[in-house]
């Protein structure tokens, strides 16, 4: 029988306590000089970075103009079929069925258990404005919600999701 697996474990375990009794002697030889107050006076104040302010969307309605809607199912496909069904009387998944969004309600659904904060928005309509928010940061435009998707950065795609979402509809709204 080889006793190579002992060696291997051997080696590995003597590096291992190696490395422990040098930093052990390393502490000992070192003393680090520990300040009494700061450096930087904060005047009592801690110093923290302000978060930065969201960058003001551009709005989404000359995109709309140009939006292509087959882009737009692609797109939803891709990043939304995961979790949300499309078709007229659909089931819901992780999230609610969105066929007729546009121009519905927050909290469109009543079969389907929206957060707090998307129920809090009830009387609020989804307009293009509005969709284009969510869409690029859900977290960021409804605050509490349960939607755990970053968002799409590009502003196209936006335009072309929410031109798709309009095409769910028996009677699509009117484009602004």
């Amino acid at each position: 029988m080889s006793l190579e697996g002992n060696k291997a474990f051997a080696a590995v375990l003597t590096a291992g306590i190696s490395f422990m009794v040098a930093g052990l002697i390393g502490g000992l030889v070192v003393h680090p000089h520990r300040l009494d107050k700061p450096a930087i006076e904060t005047g009592g104040v801690v110093a923290s970075a302000a978060p930065a302010a969201p960058a003001a969307l551009d709005p989404i309605g000359p995109l709309l103009a140009n939006a292509n809607v087959e882009n737009g199912r692609t797109v939803a496909t891709r990043a939304c079929a995961a979790c949300h069904t499309f078709t007229e009387g659909g089931r819901n998944a992780v999230g609610p069925n969105l066929y007729d969004v546009v121009g519905g309600p927050h909290a469109h659904r009543e079969d389907f258990n929206y957060s707090p904060a998307m129920k809090a928005l009830h009387d609020k309509k989804w307009g293009y404005e509005e969709l284009n928010a969510f869409l690029n940061r859900p977290a960021a435009a409804v605050p509490g919600t349960r939607m755990a998707y970053a968002g799409l950065s590009q502003a196209q795609q936006r335009a072309d999701v929410i031109a798709y979402l309009r095409s769910l509809s028996a009677n699509p709204q009117p484009l602004p």
